[in-house]
């Protein structure tokens, strides 16, 4: 049930993300919309630095617990971000309390974290990962003089991680079911 429920939340924020990228997209002039769709492509997310599957034959030879702190990581690296997030769009396109998304993230990485601690079941906590620092914090506040730029990549980068974590816990899940 707790693996359910962590499916869709995550499932949520990835429909938010992509409703607020759509919404953005929306208020954009065509030639904004233009130079913006040759962005992404080239960017660089936080996240990209977290050691994580590249294809859907790694994912599933991935096991459970390796997919859980991999979400557990992406989550985590949002957490700072996401307050920038929210303030990165417009109110218009934020749906309700602009600070939910950062709540959100913040109750899926506790049921992530309990998750975790039940597949371990005793066994001692040998992630390599735990260790490693964060993508640094600050990767997203450099919201100079090209913010629509910035606010793209931003609202981008958090639709493609949610749609990862999403994906992780869902092969997960699968996988712990069998």
């Amino acid at each position: 049930r707790l693996f359910n429920n962590a499916v869709i939340r995550v499932q949520h924020l990835h429909q938010l993300a992509a409703k607020m990228i759509n919404d953005f997209e929306d208020s954009l002039l065509p030639e904004e919309r233009r130079q913006l769709s040759k962005i992404f492509p080239l960017s660089f997310c936080n996240s990209d630095s977290i050691e994580a599957p590249t294809g859907k034959d790694e994912t599933q030879k991935s096991s459970v617990l390796k997919l859980l702190r991999i979400s557990f990581r992406l989550i985590e690296s949002w957490e700072y971000p996401s307050q920038t997030l929210s303030g990165t769009v417009s109110n218009s396109l934020t749906v309700g309390n602009p600070n939910q998304i950062t709540e959100k993230l913040a109750d899926l990485k506790v049921g992530i974290s309990v998750l975790i601690k039940g597949c371990l079941d005793g066994q001692p906590n040998m992630d390599d990962n735990d260790s490693l620092p964060l993508p640094f914090e600050d990767f997203y506040l450099t919201l100079g003089e090209n913010n629509l730029r910035e606010s793209f990549r931003l609202l981008a980068c958090f639709k493609k991680d949610m749609h990862k974590v999403e994906t992780y816990l869902r092969v997960a899940n699968c996988r712990r079911s069998l």
